[in-house]
């Protein structure tokens, strides 16, 4: 205010006006400020600070309307005025315009004073809020109407104090719902206010909490009490403060300043609170309104037991505007020292607990004079609870308080007497004027009693007076009341008390609120309920109303879309998940049946017409103006909740009739309990109607019986979320039926997503416990809300209710909105006698938690053995939540706990809590069929002196007269400022949900809790896409760590071949291995890091996918070991070759040598002739001496040897190792042609073949598909062995021997029990195949590596070079381009086709199709939406049967289209080439100019390029062969014939076709992708489809979408007809299995896991999810059957009908993909 302005900043303000004081203080005196003497006096000051200081003390003993105006004078004068000395008002109203920075509108409080500028913001702050978001509204309430109050109408007294208030401006822009719900951090401060504009805002914020300080009015200084200077008694200064830390408001005058500037629907919420907190309430607020607040009081409805209901232990329950009860009323005249208020309070008060219902002058703030108030009835009721001995009255009665005297308010107390049954007058001195008033009262209705307050002699004549006014107003002497000073007031309020309880029992006048407000009409006072919005809305609120005779009946006939039609649906949508009544009926069958049944009760409920009622309400909400519909869904809210009401007070008489007559028939009894039941009716089954209104049509448009054009309802979406934006709850999940309308929900919230803009990130907060144990209280206690919490039914399903969060909050708490959800109680007793009430309560349980960021457990009790039910549900549910990757918190709020030492006196029983949680979640997990150890804190973060809460009891004393208990309030507070607290924490790791995400949770958690078995059924879209990313990234760090090691390999490779045989046999394995150790320690390391970085950026929803960090990491420690075998197996296999080689180059060496000894000779022979030899006769003198050379040299040391010996030699020794006789009758491997291996009978042991004949085909089958995989994985070996061109060696056939070995002791093999026989001929099969190869192998090195053939290559070198030695010719340039042609092109063609596969995965992995290998999920949708496009039979025969096979070969396919115009893979060439051409270059460079011969120079260039190139050695002697050439020179010419030698390179291979360069590569990129996509290779034990998980060691194998297991060849074993049904379906289903894994023992396929304990085979997220095998099955049924040589499977008529299209969108679906 503006007193306190001047009085703050008085220093700063002294030091500013001292720039002109003068005309400061002439404008002060001009406008009537200040008298004329006083300006005389200040004008003689010479001192112009000393003016200034006495100017501003005479302005502020002139009041606040005086500094108001002179702050404005000042501002005017000096726009430059500092905006912290503006006046309240101007300062906001800048604000608001932009005008000022927030921090700008606070008084200036100094640094030396933090704590007083901490305080004004959380007053200012709010209320600049709640001002400048009146578009933002999103919790309710509406701009006030033309008809409502206007500031014009306010008196100059009313205006100035709404001044005082900083509520001037509100006065015509009233306050609302949504702005007073609004979260901020604000909201959340419990401090005292400091400042009048402090008040409205602290009363309203503890009383939305409840809180029974709400009225307190005292400010609070801090300045004074933490000033510690001596101030002199006479100084001026010292006289304001004292005068202004008395300045206080009476708290009367803040409520009525409160009440004038709310809109209808928050006074109405203020009524409503300050009636749970026992306050009197005002029935007509003071002039100049005037107002009757009949609107304002309509919400409020309470239970009570009059005496005469006390032995049948019954109840009323009634609002309160409608109870008909006696009415006192309690007046003034005149002034008098009795307070009517206290001894009211003193009268209503039980002898136990006092409580003040009524303000008085005793209380806080309480003797500050009443500026507004003056004028003001209000009301307060008294509700006996049927108990005799403590009720006050045995009656309800009603007791109205006339604030002021009589005589000034006139018009109030004619209401009065007209209204009530008696009239109180308290009257101390009475005049003969008020007895000529008083007087004119004679023959009214109501019986007057007069309070005398006894004061000596002046009471003489006030007697006199009554004694003349007795008669007239037909008075008896007990009617006249008259306490005396030196009474007791105990012994006067008993014999009152008595007065008040005679007049209750005698016969008396008994009036409704209602029937009040038709009174004060006629008296010309105005009800709130007068404006036309408020008549509109109730008008067609009526035209609903007036047909509702029976509830029962008209939800019957007018919603008739739920009821048996919508609980029937919701079965048959949970049968198509549970199938428990399938019997022998096939899973498809069943689910096509059910399919049919579901579109068939859709299209029942889609024939149904709309109903007057419906057609009524849907014009009511979609046609009335925003502030008309909230007053037509109020008025409706009210109505229904008293037509509920009614009904359901004679249905509770009739069925307690029932019950205690003798021989009651409990068939009756069961139909009155489910009347009942039923009998609620209210707002949201209207709502609920119109959902099943937009299922049905939205079903009937999916199934092409409507067209999209022809929708009637597509518009109801947006009114639904016009509802939730303006505060009203929306139903989530339908308590009746157990049901979400799924689809109306989802388009509901992307309506209200659209209409928010896209800024709807939500903290999702819900409530669960047991019925009635206050769970709607709590949520409408700390947040202020509206959740139902009486009339006559509690809270069935749950409700959302959205709150917006302010945008100084929304930076802190990273959202946008609250969504509150509430729900009902477990445990309901109605519900307790169904069979499915446990599920039912988990089913809740589960999706509330599974949709919120917080979780409050509600617990009504102290004791925790008592809470094991509730607690088993929520265990069950947090198990489930911690499978999803989903981990919201837990807080365990105790309720009716006020013992102060309740937190330390529980901590055996918070220790007790926490053994009975780890319990039961072990007990949990076994139920939830989860073979693993857990504990409570392993599925949630539980800290039990942090997550338990104590609240007091909600009432303090018993009600219905009982007021909310304190400690309540402030335990909800504290409480509510914990949870922020948690969201402000946990939103810096985890981000908040928006609208899209929260539906898709909505969706997967209701499909999983729809099948029996939550964990395995839970599929999110949400999980799938952040699982899918991860899984791209990890193959992107991956292939970077692969790559890496690859290339290190090369090189590794490239040194060893460049290595002397003593460098390699002196360690160069020890030294590779550290190398390659370290490389693969920093590789793993990195990738690690990768996935912590990943897992703590700010990347959506990486908290869903939690659970597989570890998968990955054990992924990459895997990868590591996988890199380490592949790095030594090829660093062994390089030195093995390169030790190969070293006896052929030593021999190599020495031939070498001695071909140069004979060259030089017969060169030194040819030049002492004495004619020069011609070129002919030259190359004759050379053959000559070539041929005898040749002949002389023993190249005989070579021998061939016998590999198919060998191999049969380790063959013979593995099997005599394992004592196998059956190998003496195979004869001795030799050349022979490649012939396939056939499956025989007697592989398999005899006993099986007659114990399972149905199951013996499978048993082969298995046996032929297990060996094949075995047979290729050995090929591969010898393929991979013979691609080395090295020698063979005898440990290849060990190796392979003990392969074969281990994959026959695994699972696979020893449970098909094969014989002896089928391991010997498979592994001679093997070896057989493998004999061949190794022995070409052999021949091949044995060939390219001949002595006699090495030194036949060189012969064209040696003969170039004696010819030009002969003619002395200069051949630098010549042996330059042979060393580029011989040593170089070689080495560079070998490094290239090293290379090329790499790059070549790498340019894959980075090009624009790189997205359908980045994850298996990908992939796969890859390949099957190609196949869908070309639809070949023989494809989907291998893709499924042959799935690897096919795989590398799609690969294969794909790698030759993606390079079949040669210019991608040209590019590729180049850059590899060009690099160590370039580093060749490089090399030459610098070692050109240093002194030393050819041979060094070219020894140092081999060893820099030692990495990357393999130089021949016999080709560089050749060069090096009596070459003098400039090391400069020849350098030169090398760098310059580089190029040309690359250009030909890369001109040869882009003659070739792509196909024979992928050939020729050592590393295939095919084979290298097809890891990626493949993965473990792990297939579906039923429909053999593959594993998608990501990384190689995941811990459970699963895929996107499972077939119908025909196609993986299952088929009924005595019809021989394919099986058509799907294991996703299976697995929900009563079937059964039978097949090699169960000994052909029958299985339920819902216990598969005890089979396969490492899948997880998912529930189809959808009806239409399958339909892509569903449609390849129909398509190539026939074809299948043949191909299988089975009888084609009889499918569903359904499956006929779909089409390509159709199965399309299932993969689009299944994957993620749309």
């Amino acid at each position: 205010m503006a007193l306190e302005t001047i009085r703050r900043g008085r220093e700063k303000l002294i030091a500013f006006i001292q720039q002109a004081p003068d005309l400061i203080l002439d404008d002060t005196a001009a406008q009537g400020f200040i008298s004329r003497a006083d300006y005389e006096a200040l004008n003689n000051l010479a001192d112009s600070k000393e003016k200034i200081r006495k100017l501003l003390v005479e302005v502020q003993l002139k009041g606040e309307l005086v500094c108001h105006q002179f702050l404005e004078g000042i501002r005017s004068l000096f726009p430059d005025l500092p905006a912290d000395l503006w006046p309240p008002g101007s300062a906001c109203s800048d604000l608001k315009q932009g005008g000022c920075s927030p921090d700008r509108d606070l008084v200036n409080s100094g640094p030396e004073n933090p704590k007083v500028e901490a305080v004004k913001v959380t007053y200012d702050l709010f209320a600049k809020d709640s001002k400048d978001k009146e578009s933002e509204n999103v919790s309710g309430g509406q701009e006030s109407s033309q008809e409502a109050m206007e500031t014009d109408i306010f008196n100059e007294g009313v205006k100035n104090f709404l001044m005082k208030l900083g509520l001037h401006e509100r006065s015509g822009r009233k306050l609302t719902m949504g702005e007073i719900l609004e979260i901020s951090s604000e909201s959340l401060t419990t401090l005292a206010p400091q400042t009048l504009e402090d008040l409205p805002w602290h009363f309203l914020r503890k009383l939305m909490a409840l809180s029974g300080t709400a009225r307190n009015t005292d400010l609070v200084h801090w300045k004074e009490e933490d000033s510690k200077e001596e101030v002199d008694i006479d100084n001026d200064w010292f006289f304001l403060r004292e005068m202004d830390s008395g300045v206080s408001v009476n708290p009367l005058d803040v409520l009525c300043a409160v009440l004038f500037c709310s809109d209808s629907f928050l006074q109405q919420e203020i009524f409503l609170k300050m009636s749970m907190c026992q306050f009197a309430l005002p029935l007509i607020l003071p002039p100049p309104k005037c107002t009757f607040m009949l609107w304002a009081l309509r919400d409020i409805v309470r239970k009570w037991r009059p005496h005469c209901l006390a032995e049948k232990r019954g109840f009323r329950e009634e609002s309160l505007v409608r109870t008909r009860v006696p009415t006192l009323s309690f007046v003034r005249m005149g002034r008098s020292s009795l307070s009517k208020s206290r001894l009211l309070n003193e009268v209503l008060s039980s002898p136990q607990q006092h409580h003040d219902f009524f303000i008085h002058r005793d209380m806080e703030g309480g003797s500050a004079p009443r500026e507004i108030s003056e004028g003001l009835v209000e009301i307060s009721w008294y509700f006996p609870g049927g108990r005799e001995h403590s009720d006050l009255f045995p009656e309800p009665v009603a007791i109205t308080n006339l604030r002021g005297d009589i005589e000034s308010h006139w018009l109030q107390f004619s209401f009065l007497t007209e209204v009530s049954s008696a009239v109180f007058i308290i009257v101390e001195n009475m005049s003969d004027k008020q007895y000529d008033l008083l007087a004119t009262l004679q023959g009214s209705a109501s019986k007057y009693y007069f309070i005398l307050n006894v004061d000596g002699e002046k009471s003489k004549e006030t007697f006199r007076l009554l004694s003349k006014l007795t008669p007239l107003l037909s008075m008896t002497k007990s009617q006249i009341l008259v306490k005396e000073k030196n009474k007791n007031t105990t012994e006067f309020v008993k014999k009152f008390r008595s007065t008040v309880r005679n007049i209750i029992n005698s016969p008396l006048k008994v009036i409704s609120v209602e029937e009040m407000a038709k009174v004060s009409q006629e008296l010309g006072i105005q009800t709130d309920e007068d404006t036309t919005v408020c008549q509109n809305g109730t008008l067609h609120a009526n035209e609903i109303i007036e047909e509702i005779e029976d509830v029962v009946a008209y939800k019957r006939d007018m919603l008739k879309l739920q009821g048996d039609l919508w609980r029937n649906l919701a079965k048959v949508e949970k049968e198509l998940c549970r199938m428990k009544r399938q019997a022998g009926t096939p899973a498809e069958d069943y689910k096509a049946q059910l399919r049919e049944k579901l579109i068939a009760l859709r299209s029942q409920q889609n024939q149904c017409d709309l109903t007057n009622g419906t057609t009524k309400f849907i014009n009511g909400i979609q046609h009335l103006r925003p502030e008309e519909k909230c007053y037509f869904l109020k008025w409706l809210k009210f109505k229904l909740d008293c037509a509920a009401r009614a009904n359901l007070s004679k249905l509770r008489e009739e069925y307690k009739e029932r019950y205690h007559a003798t021989g009651n028939d409990p068939q009756q009894l069961a139909q009155l309990d489910k009347l009942i039941s039923t009998s609620s009716l209210g707002v949201e089954h209207f709502m609920r109607e119109l959902g099943q209104f937009y299922e049905a049509e939205y079903m009937m448009v999916k199934e092409g019986q409507i067209s999209e054009e022809g929708r009637q309802f597509v518009h109801l979406p947006n009114i639904a979320a016009d509802l939730m934006l303006e505060g009203f709850p929306m139903e989530l999940i339908d308590g009746d039926a157990s049901n979400i309308p799924l689809q109306w929900i989802t388009d509901v919230m992307t309506a209200l997503h659209s209409k928010l803009g896209g800024k709807s990130r939500m903290k999702v907060l819900t409530v669960l416990g047991v019925q009635s144990t206050g769970k709607s209280t709590l949520l409408n206690t700390m947040f202020g809300l509206q959740f139902a919490v009486s009339s006559g039914r509690c809270t069935r399903g749950a409700f959302m209710t959205l709150l917006k969060v302010s945008e100084n909050f929304q930076r802190e708490l990273r959202c946008d909105f609250i969504l509150v959800i509430d729900t009902e109680g477990l445990k309901a007793p109605e519900l307790a006698k169904l069979e499915d009430s446990y599920e039912h309560d988990n089913e809740l349980a589960t999706l509330v938690i599974g949709l919120s960021d917080i979780t409050l457990v509600n617990l009504a009790m102290e004791n925790a053995t008592e809470m094991k039910d509730i607690l088993q549900i929520v265990v069950h549910a947090f198990l489930r939540m911690e499978e999803t990757g989903h981990k919201p918190n837990c807080q365990f709020v105790h309720q009716n706990v006020s013992d102060v030492s309740a937190h330390d006196q529980n901590m055996r029983d918070r220790k007790r809590l926490l053994e009975q949680l780890n319990e039961m979640t072990r007990a949990a997990a076994r139920m939830e069929n989860q073979f693993r150890e857990v504990s409570f804190s392993d599925i949630m973060d539980y800290s039990p002196e942090k997550h338990n809460w104590y609240i007091p009891g909600l009432w303090h004393g018993v009600p219905p007269m009982a007021p909310v208990n304190m400690g309540y309030s402030e335990g909800v507070l504290e409480l509510k400022r914990s949870l922020f607290e948690f969201m402000r924490t946990c939103s810096q790791n985890r981000r908040s949900k928006n609208i899209p995400q929260f539906v898709e949770w909505v969706r997967s958690l209701w499909n999983a809790v729809k099948h029996e078995n939550f964990i395995f059924s839970f599929r999110n879209s949400l999980v799938a896409d952040a699982y899918n990313q991860l899984s791209v990234k990890y193959s992107e760090w991956e292939w970077d760590f692969q790559k890496e090691m690859h290339l290190w390999v090369s090189k590794a490779e490239a040194t060893i071949q460049n290595q002397s045989l003593e460098d390699v046999e002196s360690g160069a394995l020890d030294k590779l291995r550290l190398e390659a150790d370290q490389k693969l320690q920093d590789g793993q390391r990195k990738i690690v890091q990768c996935i912590q970085n990943y897992f703590e950026s700010d990347r959506e929803s990486l908290h869903l996918i939690e659970k597989y960090r570890e998968d990955f990491i054990r992924s990459a420690k895997g990868l590591r070991e996988q890199l380490e075998s592949y790095c030594m197996n090829k660093c062994q296999q390089a030195i093995l070759i390169r030790k190969g080689k070293s006896k052929i180059d030593s021999l190599q060496a020495r031939y070498v040598k001695t071909m140069e000894g004979k060259v030089n000779k017969l060169l030194e022979e040819c030049k002492k002739k004495k004619c020069e030899l011609n070129t002919v006769e030259l190359e004759r003198e050379f053959e000559k001496m070539w041929k005898e050379s040749l002949e002389e040299l023993s190249l005989s040391n070579l021998i061939h040897r016998d590999i198919y010996a060998d191999v049969h030699l380790q063959l013979r020794k593995d099997l005599e190792i394992r004592g196998n006789q059956h190998f003496q009758k195979l004869p001795c491997f030799s050349a022979r042609p490649r012939h396939p291996w056939i499956i025989k009978d007697c592989y398999l042991e005899k006993s099986l073949t007659r114990t399972l004949k149905g199951l013996f085909k499978d048993y082969m089958k298995e046996l032929e598909e297990y060996t094949s995989s075995l047979i290729s994985v050995c090929e591969s070996y010898v393929t991979e062995k013979v691609s080395t061109k090295g020698d063979y060696d005898e440990t290849y056939s060990r190796e392979l021997l003990r392969l074969i070995s281990e994959r026959l002791r695994e699972k696979d093999f020893q449970k098909l029990h094969t014989t002896i026989c089928f391991e010997v001929d498979l592994k001679y099969f093997i070896l057989g195949e493998a004999a061949n190869a190794f022995q070409k192998m052999h021949i091949e090195f044995f060939e390219a590596n001949n002595p006699r053939r090495c030194l036949e290559k060189l012969k064209p070198q040696y003969l170039s070079t004696f010819r030009d030695l002969y003619y002395e010719k200069d051949v630098c340039q010549k042996r330059a381009r042979d060393f580029c042609n011989l040593c170089l092109k070689p080495a560079l063609v070998d490094h290239l086709h090293k290379r090329l596969g790499i790059e070549i995965v790498d340019d894959l992995l980075s090009s624009g199709q790189s997205l359908q290998y980045g994850s298996r999920s990908f992939f796969q949708f890859t390949v099957q939406k190609k196949l869908l496009e070309e639809q070949e039979f023989n494809d989907y025969v291998n893709y499924i049967n042959r799935y690897e096979r096919f795989v590398k070969s799609w690969i294969h396919g794909h790698l030759l289209d993606h390079y079949r115009q040669r210019e991608g893979l040209a590019v590729l060439e180049r850059g590899i080439l060009s690099t160590v051409g370039k580093k060749a270059k490089g090399v030459l460079e610098r070692y050109e100019n240093e002194t030393g011969t050819l041979a060094e120079f070219l020894e140092h260039f081999c060893q820099e390029m030692s990495e990357e190139l393999v130089i021949s050695k016999d080709s560089l002697i050749v060069i090096l062969f009596n070459n003098t050439a400039n090391t400069g020179s020849f350098s030169a010419e090398v760098q310059a014939c580089i190029p040309k030698v690359i250009e030909d390179i890369l001109s040869e291979n882009f003659k070739m076709s792509v196909e024979a360069i992928l050939s020729n590569l050592p590393f295939k990129p095919q084979d290298e992708i097809f890891k990626r996509v493949f993965g473990c290779g792990k297939q579906c034990p039923f429909c053999k489809v593959p594993c998608e998980a990501g990384g190689s060691s995941h811990q459970e194998h699963f895929a996107s979408i499972h077939r119908p297991e025909g196609l993986g060849r299952y088929r009924d074993h005595e019809t021989n007809i394919l099986v058509y049904s799907l294991c996703s379906s299976s697995v929900s289903s009563t079937a059964q299995f039978r097949n090699v894994d169960t000994a052909g023992a029958w299985h339920p396929y819902k216990e598969y896991r005890q089979l396969y304990p490492e899948w997880r085979i998912q529930p189809d997220p959808s009806i239409t999810a399958s339909d892509y095998w569903k449609f390849v099955f129909k398509k190539f049924n026939q074809q299948f059957a043949k191909e299988y040589g089975a009888l084609p499977a009889n499918l569903p008529e359904d499956w006929e009908r779909l089409t390509k299209q159709q199965a399309l969108e299932s993969i689009q679906e299944a994957f993620n993909m749309k």
